[in-house]
């Protein structure tokens, strides 16, 4: 950093190896999970294994694959969304996972049902009518009957088994997504779940089936293997959902997750800078922190409220302020790790030309860099 200008902040803390377990990384930036639909029938080829080698290869600690399909025939609503089930796909993991273990990186596939948010007669299963907690979608209209708690323990198990899977193949560790208004978020929201049974009613009833998809997983993969949940308040539809509107209920439910296996916590909020709670500074991931002690990831339009070069350039603008936010807060240990989004999908050398000051050099995202596996 001593060819940079006074003004430039020192990025080194985002540099720092971390170490959970057995799971040691070289940095503490993380690729975020990104949906990008470019494997035919499901299955991941050549191209995907080279799109997230380059990341490996530019020094991004750990990489979320983009979410993939468990084994139900409604899980998703795109042939070309990554299955993980299957010989096929999981064979294009495996080469996936080879070459960023190359490349020095580690790697966790993001397994992944989307329940309600999938429209009636979506691909590629368009027979196969979409599932949730009590058959509404996010605006709590009623599309199909609600899950029988058959359906809900076949599902459970397509969970394990996917994990499973991860840890036959080489992956470092399993991400369960249980955010945005997918599956497991819609038993854990109450728009979404009105069920009277056993996995409904307060906080802790509709988190029955989270903690059962991880209590499954946990049991599949054995003590030692990480086991990361994605979590958040809001929903892709509802940007001021809230799951848990106090601290006490955030920790009743978090705790819960870690007693049924839970290692790390993927905290997802729209801006990683705003406040979870009236009278804290802390943002979503310093609460986890806090209430849990366990490793969390923060993630939220790292690099997104402006132009990213000017992240890093003099002046006071609210981007060189957030991302002075950002390192003071990972630098008071309020997270552990960051994950870094759409900035990641358009420079596959982000986390390079950070480490190295090459801010000048760092390409901007734009809607066309999702055309194509740059």
């Amino acid at each position: 950093m001593s060819n940079q200008k006074q003004s430039v902040r020192s990025t080194a803390s985002l540099f720092q190896p971390y170490t959970l377990g057995n799971l040691s990384l070289s940095s503490r930036i993380v690729m975020a999970p990104m949906t990008r639909g470019f494997s035919p029938n499901g299955v991941p080829g050549a191209d995907v294994a080279a799109y997230y080698r380059r990341r490996a290869e530019n020094g991004v600690g750990l990489i979320v694959t983009e979410g993939t399909a468990i084994d139900h025939p409604a899980a998703v609503e795109s042939p070309s969304i990554p299955n993980f089930h299957g010989e096929a796909a999981l064979n294009g993991w495996a080469e996936v996972v080879k070459q960023v273990h190359e490349a020095g990186g580690k790697i966790m596939p993001q397994i992944w049902h989307v329940g309600m948010t999938r429209s009636v007669g979506s691909e590629p299963n368009p027979e196969a009518l979409p599932i949730g907690p009590s058959g509404l979608d996010l605006n709590g209209n009623k599309v199909t009957e609600p899950m029988t708690v058959d359906e809900i323990n076949r599902v459970v198990k397509a969970y394990a088994d996917a994990a499973a899977n991860a840890k036959r193949i080489g992956f470092d560790g399993v991400e369960i997504h249980g955010a945005h208004g997918y599956l497991i978020d819609q038993f854990l929201w109450e728009t979404t779940n009105q069920r009277t049974d056993e996995y409904g009613g307060d906080m802790m009833k509709r988190a029955r089936f989270a903690i059962e998809v991880v209590q499954a997983v946990r049991a599949a993969v054995g003590p030692n293997f990480p086991v990361a949940l994605r979590l958040s308040q809001w929903k892709t539809t509802k940007y001021d959902a809230k799951l848990a509107d106090t601290p006490e209920k955030l920790e009743q439910l978090l705790t819960a997750l870690v007693d049924a296996g839970v290692d790390i916590f993927h905290c997802s909020t729209r801006r990683f800078w705003e406040p979870e709670f009236e009278g804290s500074d802390l943002n979503f991931a310093g609460w986890a922190k806090k209430l849990t002690g366990k490793t969390v990831i923060t993630v939220g339009s790292v690099g997104l409220d402006e132009a990213f070069t000017a992240l890093f350039t003099e002046g006071k603008g609210a981007g060189k302020q957030d991302i002075d936010a950002l390192l003071d807060r990972l630098e008071n240990h309020e997270f552990d790790l960051v994950a870094v989004g759409r900035a990641l999908l358009a420079d596959p050398a982000w986390a390079a030309k950070v480490r190295e000051g090459r801010f000048e050099e760092l390409k901007p995202f734009t809607p066309d860099t999702l055309k194509t596996l740059v």
